[in-house]
C-alpha cells in the first residue's frame, strides 16, 4: 500500500491544490479538489449546493462527487439502517432523500469513519447520480456522471477514405470524415449525411447521453433484425468539446465493417459489442 499527498497518479498539481492518493494491491483511490460549484436538484428543491466539492477517482469506477455535509440540506435526508463495507474505504452509511411526495431510497452515502489509510472522506456525502433529477456545474447541466478531467475528446479533420459495410452492403463512403478520439474508446468516424445511404436508415426512438458529447439520436437499418438496430447515431446539438461533429453520422464500429484507406479495420470489443 502506498499513500501520497500532493501528487496523484495523474501527475503533480499546483501548490495549494488538495489531492490525496491511496494505492493498495493495484487499486487506486485519488481524491482531489474540484474547483467548480456543484448542485443537485430533486423534486424542484436544491438538495446540495457546494463550492467545496471533492472528486473521487477509483479504479474501475466513474468519478464521484463528494460534497461537504455542511453544503447538503440534511433536513431533506433521513438516515437508514442500511450499511455496506468497502475494503478500500470502510463502512458506508446511507440516507434517503425525501422532498414533498417523492422519495429516493438510500440515495446518498458517506463514510463517517473511513479506514485509516483511506482518503479523508469523513464529513462528505455522495449521491447516486440517477437518484436525483438533475446535476449542475456552475450553470451548465451535467449528464451521465461527473466529468473526468483526465478523459478527453479530440476531433480532427481527416482525408482518410472511409467505407462502412453491413453484411457486404455499402452503407457509407466518405473522403471527408471527422475523426473523434476519446480516451479509452475506439476511433469514431463521423461522416457527412450526404455520404451516407440514409435511404437505408430509419429513425429510432433511442437516445443516449454522454457526459462529454451531449445527447445522441439513433437510426436503425430499415427492415433489419436485431443486428441492425441502433447502428448509427448523431449529435444534433453536441457539447462544445464535440461541436465539430454536429449533425454528422457515426456507425458503431463494433457491429459494422469499417474500411479505412482500403484496409479492413478490426472490430473493437467494447460494452456496445453484441
Amino acid at each position: 500500500m502506498s499513500l501520497t499527498m500532493g501528487s496523484g497518479p495523474f501527475g503533480s498539481h499546483p501548490a495549494g491544490v488538495f489531492n490525496f492518493t491511496v494505492q493498495r494491491a493495484g487499486h487506486v483511490l485519488y481524491f482531489e479538489d474540484w474547483p467548480r460549484r456543484v448542485r443537485t436538484v430533486f423534486n424542484g428543491e436544491t438538495v446540495a449546493d457546494s463550492r467545496r466539492v471533492k472528486l473521487l477517482h477509483e479504479t474501475g469506477l466513474l468519478p464521484v462527487y463528494y460534497l461537504p455535509e455542511a453544503d447538503v440540506r440534511m433536513e431533506l435526508l433521513e438516515p437508514t439502517d442500511h450499511a455496506t463495507h468497502c475494503p478500500f474505504k470502510g463502512d458506508a452509511a446511507y440516507w434517503t432523500v425525501r422532498v414533498g411526495d417523492r422519495v429516493a431510497e438510500r440515495a446518498a452515502w458517506g463514510y463517517p469513519e473511513p479506514l485509516e489509510d483511506a482518503p479523508p472522506l469523513s464529513g462528505h456525502l455522495a449521491f447516486y447520480w440517477d437518484a436525483t433529477d438533475a446535476w449542475f456545474e456552475e450553470e451548465q447541466q451535467i449528464f451521465g456522471h461527473p466529468p473526468d478531467p483526465y478523459h478527453r475528446i479530440d476531433v480532427r479533420d481527416s482525408s482518410r477514405y472511409v467505407r462502412v459495410l453491413f453484411h457486404g452492403e455499402v452503407l457509407a463512403e466518405s473522403g471527408r470524415p471527422k475523426l473523434l478520439f476519446e480516451t479509452g474508446l475506439p476511433t469514431r468516424y463521423y461522416l457527412p449525411t450526404a455520404d451516407v445511404r440514409t435511404d437505408l436508415l430509419a429513425r429510432s426512438e433511442t437516445t443516449s447521453r454522454c457526459a462529454y458529447k451531449g445527447v445522441a439520436s439513433y437510426w436503425s437499418l430499415k427492415d433489419a433484425d436485431e443486428a441492425g438496430r441502433d447502428l448509427v447515431w448523431s449529435y444534433p446539438d453536441p457539447l462544445p468539446e464535440a461541436g465539430e461533429v454536429a449533425g454528422r453520422l457515426c456507425f458503431l464500429n463494433e457491429l459494422v465493417d469499417v474500411e479505412v484507406d482500403g484496409q479492413r479495420q478490426e472490430r473493437p470489443a467494447t460494452p456496445w459489442s453484441r
